[in-house]
């Protein structure tokens, strides 16, 4: 299912979907939304979707996995169900009005934590109940902005990245078998650039009936920039790539010359990109 505005998925080696970019105010900022998904140079297939703000401020990367048939409707199941709990749960909110609980961080987390929760278990019983998309899967990471926070909800090695003040930080943790060797200390950083086995991901939406999901909370800044990705992105460029070329540029321009980098590197893998600017108003 494609979306121009909404989730935004391809489905063959020539097509790449853009969307326009999109701003939301917060609390004495704006951020602005740009972003991208591509089916890179070797793939025949885009597995990725991805979701750009429209009336909530909530973007998400799914990176799918079990082949074009499976793995591309797990990634839009992702996006879809993560996408129509919080619009349903908003909608709550507007009719107890008003009698309105407000809401804060901890109650957002919860949120976020049932909207990916959700998601996993209809992945999960799908890839069951139907022969040909046994052991589909997908990662997810979707980031929501509140007025004075960010929360991230995350599964899997797709990732987010903050550039503050010309420094970038991995926000995510990768839920891979690499970087679970690596905080054992089994290989190096550097060793694991040539590992064989660098992409066996741990932990995906799908995998399994319930699903450990990471939260982040992140207070942005002005001047700050977030990028979302599939490993598509991360896998073709370093961090200090994806950061001289996201800070360097407006959020749609960002967004096009990442895309084209990891092509550029060797584009082996669908790549999805999301960035979003936060400004002082």
């Amino acid at each position: 299912m494609n979306y121009w505005y909404g989730c935004l998925t391809s489905s063959g080696p020539s097509v790449k979907l853009k969307s326009m970019s999109i701003a939301f105010p917060l609390d004495g900022m704006t951020v602005r939304f740009a972003g991208e998904t591509d089916v890179g140079r070797k793939r025949k297939h885009n597995e990725d979707s991805i979701h750009l703000p429209e009336k909530l401020r909530l973007a998400i990367v799914a990176d799918g996995m079990g082949g074009h048939a499976s793995g591309e409707v797990a990634s839009a199941m992702a996006v879809e169900r993560v996408l129509e709990y919080f619009r349903k749960t908003s909608e709550e909110q507007v009719l107890t009005w008003p009698y309105k609980v407000d809401r804060d961080a901890r109650a957002e987390i919860n949120r976020m934590t049932q909207a990916v929760m959700l998601a996993n278990i209809e992945i999960f019983e799908l890839s069951r109940r139907e022969k040909g998309k046994k052991g589909m899967g997908t990662t997810v990471v979707a980031a929501y902005f509140l007025d004075d926070t960010m929360v991230i909800g995350h599964v899997g090695d797709s990732r987010v990245y903050r550039i503050r003040n010309g420094e970038i930080t991995q926000l995510t943790e990768d839920h891979s078998l690499i970087n679970d060797y690596i905080k054992m200390k089994r290989v190096t950083a550097e060793e694991a650039e040539s590992w064989p086995h660098k992409n066996v991901i741990v932990r995906a939406l799908g995998m399994k009936a319930s699903v450990q999901v990471d939260i982040i909370s992140e207070t942005p800044k002005p001047g700050d920039t977030y990028v979302m990705c599939s490993d598509g992105l991360c896998g073709e460029l370093t961090d200090d790539q994806i950061a001289h070329i996201a800070k360097s540029s407006d959020v749609d321009e960002a967004s096009r010359q990442l895309i084209a980098a990891a092509n550029e590197e060797g584009g082996a893998d669908n790549i999805s990109v999301i960035v979003a600017r936060v400004v002082k108003n």
